[in-house]
């Protein structure tokens, strides 16, 4: 069975708009990551950036406390933020690249140059329990380096397929880049989720990527539930989600 981690870092975007700074504030990812979990959600997803500019630390710790599925935490490899990783101990942490000016994560994270340095964050979090899982592009030389850093999953970056999703020619090179890139990290004894632009459009050919075994999606869950509400939304995409067969394809 395909399972879905809803990202709530944009539940938390629009509470900060306005009450950035304060103790508390509307609407309230934390509410929100329950109900996507009573709403059939396997797992929650959020993303603590170096700027705090969604998700706040406060909700890392109660995030922790509540989730009764699988926490994900979305991080960069810094200093920082690896040490409240290992302190709050989420299910699983998902190492991703970051930048201060880009309005979400919009590229893979680069393992071939920092292989030694994610390694040993990896060796870390592993020693405290903690899953880790890189966030790459479909690349064969970034899911090798990816095993040799003892990464267990790779989430594949799906943004060049959603952003090419209504350019025939183009959509079906993302597609296979991603067949290519699943098999092998397959074949390397990692597991495999994918996200970044997957949408209630775009999802149902992404069923012709084998291995899957989670799917992370944030923004369009969101965007959607301000029409028919949260829990909605999410039993909407897990319908999409139904009947993949998560082997390889021949």
């Amino acid at each position: 069975m395909l399972k879905l981690g809803v990202n709530i870092d944009h539940v938390a975007t629009l509470r900060q708009a306005r009450y950035k700074g304060k103790p508390k504030g509307e609407p309230d990812p934390i509410e929100a990551a329950l109900i996507c979990e009573s709403a059939g959600a396997h797992g929650i997803t959020a993303h603590l950036r170096e700027d705090r500019r969604h998700i706040v630390d406060r909700d890392v710790f109660t995030l922790r406390e509540v989730i009764k599925t699988r926490f994900n935490l979305e991080m960069a490899n810094s200093p920082e933020i690896v040490e409240i990783a290992l302190k709050a101990k989420p299910d699983i942490v998902c190492l991703v690249p970051e930048k201060r000016e880009e309005v979400t994560t919009e590229g893979g994270l680069d393992v071939v140059t920092h292989e030694k340095s994610l390694a040993e964050t990896v060796r870390r979090l592993r020693g405290q329990g903690i899953e880790v899982s890189f966030f790459v592009a479909p690349d064969i030389a970034q899911i090798e380096a990816s095993a040799r850093a003892g990464a267990q999953f790779v989430e594949l970056h799906t943004g060049s397929f959603a952003d090419s999703y209504h350019r025939k020619r183009e959509r079906n090179e993302e597609l296979n880049r991603l067949v290519l890139a699943s098999n092998k990290a397959r074949d390397l004894g990692m597991q495999v989720n994918a996200g970044h632009g997957l949408n209630y459009q775009n999802l149902q050919l992404l069923h012709l990527v084998p291995n899957l075994v989670e799917l992370n999606i944030g923004h369009s869950i969101i965007s959607r539930s301000v029409v028919v509400g949260l829990a909605t939304a999410v039993k909407e995409m897990l319908a999409l989600m139904e009947n993949y067969a998560a082997t390889e394809v021949v």
